[in-house]
């Protein structure tokens, strides 16, 4: 079974997670979880809350389900796997300062291997320096986190740029999915 790369850290988004954590084995993929560490992280669940008193400018956190990572970045030879898929959330925040994470992530773009990013992961993909002349798409408030390293935000719910498939957020994960899968696919059969 190929299997795919998920790097995940405390604050990660479970549904940006666990979609696909849930939606590739039902396709022929394992998900290998990986963090800094293996060992238990918090998710935490982002939204803008409807029908509040004061309106929210931006996401409310808030805490949701553990995952559990079975590998620690250190210990990952990206040439065991298929794909990558980086989640957002908080947890990019602080991972985009992973040596390991980001040699990791270098591996998948210069292998031309099957990458999604949703959210926030778009934070390790620029800080792998890997997005220049690429186009995609994040959560509006990432687009920085895009342009200032040479690449074009498009505001669309999904991208597909060669190797890269990226979403906006959660809310795109079928879309998301579908493609990342297809790439998947077609990767496999070379």
């Amino acid at each position: 079974m190929p299997k795919v790369l998920m790097p995940i850290g405390d604050a990660t988004e479970v549904l940006d997670t666990l979609y696909p954590f849930f939606r590739l084995p039902e396709d022929g993929f394992e998900v290998v979880v990986a963090g800094p560490e293996a060992r238990w992280y918090h998710g935490v669940l982002h939204e803008i809350p409807p029908d509040e008193k004061i309106p929210w400018d931006i996401t409310r956190e808030q805490p949701a389900y553990h995952i559990r990572a079975t590998a620690a970045f250190r210990d990952v030879n990206p040439a065991d796997y298929a794909g990558l898929f980086l989640s957002g959330g908080r947890a990019p925040e602080y991972l985009r300062y992973n040596q390991d994470l980001l040699r990791i992530t270098r591996h998948f773009f210069e292998k031309n291997k099957p990458v999604a990013i949703v959210c926030h992961g778009v934070e390790i993909a620029a800080a792998a320096g890997v997005l220049k002349g690429r186009a995609l798409t994040t959560v509006a408030k990432c687009a920085l986190d895009i342009t200032q390293v040479g690449g074009e935000y498009v505001d669309r719910p999904c991208v597909l740029n060669g190797n890269l498939v990226s979403a906006r957020t959660w809310h795109e994960n079928t879309e998301l999915l579908k493609q990342f899968i297809r790439l998947l696919r077609k990767n496999d059969e070379r």
